[in-house]
């Protein structure tokens, strides 16, 4: 017998295979290693059968009466969380949390400050395969309010707006920065843009928290991964994300 296709879908495409779990309608995506270390160890979370072709983990806790907590990663750049996110929608993930870090274009945004990105302005790959018409990506509303109700009842400042992602992070020319500076980007990345439009296109809930971890916006980098205050930072957002889950 044929198996027909539908002409929009690829040939090859994320399934939920037998030995695959099934996940909540939360998934909590973690671009980096040391943040879902933290987060897996916080949640006491186990790591379930592969499901990523070993590109990146999936980690299953029980969340108390909010139920069962996903989490996966650790993923970098746009195909990479693509695929990742693809695979979760897949195995029943509804609601995608992410958790990640980017480069500050402005002079109000330091190193460990927090980011939400609303939209993003593509200079990667990926998103331009999934054909939205004239949707315009962006993240939840519901849940960005969510994340900032959540920030202001700790105390925490944020900012929230445009980011851009780009698949070249050693092409962040002094150029670039200066034009997107000028026109009130807030930072830059490699992941939200591409996840932003697989989320329009699949018609599933995107948000996410960045955390500040460098500095571009006096046309030199500043690196602060090596700083302690990016570290706290990171661990802090995540426990906000992480409270949030199941809401």
């Amino acid at each position: 017998m044929k198996i027909r296709f539908d002409s929009d879908e690829g040939l090859i495409r994320p399934i939920k295979r037998k030995t695959d779990p099934e996940l909540g309608p939360d998934v909590l995506m973690l671009m980096i290693p040391s943040d879902l270390d933290y987060l897996v160890k916080r949640s006491q979370a186990r790591k379930l059968p592969p499901s990523g072709a070993g590109f990146y983990d999936i980690y299953r806790a029980n969340n108390g009466l909010k139920g069962h907590l996903t989490l996966s990663g650790p993923f970098i750049g746009a195909p990479q969380a693509v695929m990742g996110m693809e695979k979760m929608i897949a195995l029943g993930a509804k609601r995608i949390w992410v958790l990640g870090c980017c480069g500050s274009l402005q002079e109000d945004l330091r190193i460990g400050d927090l980011v939400i990105p609303t939209r993003a302005i593509s200079e990667e790959g990926t998103s331009q395969h999934y054909p939205i018409g004239d949707k315009i990506p962006a993240t939840d509303e519901k849940l960005n309010e969510m994340i900032e109700k959540a920030l202001g009842k700790m105390g925490q400042s944020f900012q929230r707006g445009t980011v851009w992602t780009t698949d070249a992070p050693y092409r962040e020319t002094p150029a670039k920065v200066k034009k997107y500076k000028e026109s009130g980007v807030l930072a830059v990345e490699m992941e939200m843009s591409a996840l932003m439009a697989l989320a329009t296109y699949r018609t599933i809930k995107l948000a996410g928290l960045l955390v500040v971890s460098d500095e571009l916006f006096r046309m030199k980098w500043h690196s602060g991964f090596s700083n302690p205050q990016l570290k706290k930072s990171s661990r802090f957002a995540g426990e906000i994300l992480l409270s949030l889950v199941g809401d």
